[in-house]
């Protein structure tokens, strides 16, 4: 028998149990579906766990105050204690060669009013090098200059979406807007960067220079001299990473006096690790649902195994007839193996079908994000095809070497 007389022959015997042969090809369906949105979802959530480690910097190091004392002894939050200050932030920058940039930072939030419109959003009092640590670029007038920061002048530069908010379409630079009840001059406008790793927006924010941010901004709230509420750093190579990690922490406790055994007043936080440990956990899940899409595959393909075995039964006699007009083992063996494949096959392709669109049904009205590409497809295929070979041989096999004159005794 050729090619094609094999696969008419395997049509035609489905066809005659189309039913049972729709129901067999259903965990096949339910499988590869599986596949495709699990290894999709997968796919997606790695690409915004990438889009977050370029939105953060994977050599990088954030400093911020740890919880302190309050009265009694009572602990206080993450932050409420002011213990970092500009000082901290120069030290690191002077002692630690292997650092590239630091910028200390004060942040709040408030009101900015220019004519009739206003706007609730954050503002940052930075240094130099947040720019380069945050990768800001301007897209609309100047950065700050030197005067700026050590003359604490009265001059803000936008985020794209306040800038939207307060002025339209009208050019903000050289206007002037307020900031809580202290008038400043719009300098430049931030290049919009969309939203966040974490969904936020990144461009409905003001910078402002740090001694400005303190002494305008946040002057009412009484803060100790020069300090700050967070220390960002940047690592030139990757490798140096940890042992910069240990020095800037050796170098606060000295500073701070703290002595041997004592809790650090301070935090740092490697933001490598954190995204490293986010990735390995999305990995794990990915390997979970996949798992679980697999194991949904092989009970579709025992489906299959456990139908064809049946059907080899139901179809003794035919096989004794065959054999005996002169069909040999291998003719007998490629028939059922054919059908195997043809259950396997259509149950992959509607499989891919519905798995296509549960993605895309996933991506469009889910939480959760989803990438769709063609490695996804061949892959679905592939497991297919597997799975038609592997559950479909031994029942082909054990049709080839049944006994024509035993066959044919058949009832």
């Amino acid at each position: 028998m050729n090619f094609t007389e094999v696969l008419r022959t395997a049509i035609f015997a489905l066809r005659g149990n189309w039913l049972r042969s729709a129901l067999t090809s259903l965990g096949v369906i339910i499988g590869i579906a599986a596949v495709i949105v699990m290894v999709s979802v997968g796919q997606g959530t790695q690409a915004q766990i990438d889009k977050l480690v370029s939105g953060l910097g994977s050599n990088r190091l954030d400093i911020s105050s740890n919880s302190g004392r309050g009265a009694g002894g009572v602990r206080m939050s993450a932050g409420s204690a002011y213990t970092l200050t500009a000082d901290d932030a120069d030290a690191i920058r002077e002692e630690i060669p292997e650092v590239q940039y630091v910028a200390a930072a004060l942040r709040g939030s408030t009101q900015v009013v220019f004519a009739e419109n206003n706007w609730a959003a954050s503002w940052y009092g930075v240094q130099p090098d947040y720019f380069d640590l945050e990768g800001w670029r301007i897209a609309l007038g100047t950065a700050f200059d030197v005067r700026d920061y050590s003359g604490s002048s009265k001059s803000v530069i936008l985020g794209e979406t306040v800038r939207r908010s307060l002025f339209g379409d009208e050019d903000p630079v050289g206007q002037s807007v307020r900031i809580g009840r202290v008038p400043f001059t719009v300098v430049g406008v931030l290049a919009p960067k969309g939203q966040g790793g974490f969904g936020q927006d990144q461009d409905d924010v003001m910078l402002v220079p740090l001694e400005t941010g303190r002494r305008r901004l946040m002057g009412a709230m009484g803060l100790p001299p020069g300090a700050v509420q967070q220390i960002a750093v940047g690592v030139a190579r990757a490798d140096d990473l940890a042992w910069a990690q240990e020095q800037i922490e050796s170098l606060l406790r000295q500073r701070h006096k703290l002595q041997p055994g004592a809790d650090d007043d301070f935090r740092v936080r490697n933001i490598a690790e954190i995204v490293e440990a986010r990735s390995q956990t999305t990995r794990l899940m990915s390997l979970l649902l996949a798992a679980v899409a697999t194991i949904s595959l092989i009970v579709g393909g025992i489906g299959i195994m456990n139908i064809m075995l049946v059907s080899v039964t139901e179809r003794i006699r035919e096989i004794g007839l065959r054999m005996a007009v002169g069909a040999g083992p291998s003719d007998i063996r490629s028939q059922f193996l054919a059908e195997a494949m043809l259950i396997s096959l259509i149950g992959g392709a509607v499989g891919i079908a519905i798995g296509i669109a549960g993605a895309l049904l996933v991506g469009k009205f889910g939480a959760l994000p989803v990438v769709l590409n063609a490695q996804v497809i061949l892959l679905a295929a592939g497991f297919s095809i597997a799975t038609g070979l592997f559950f479909g041989y031994y029942p082909a096999r054990k049709a080839s070497l049944l006994d024509p004159i035993e066959a044919l005794r058949q009832q």
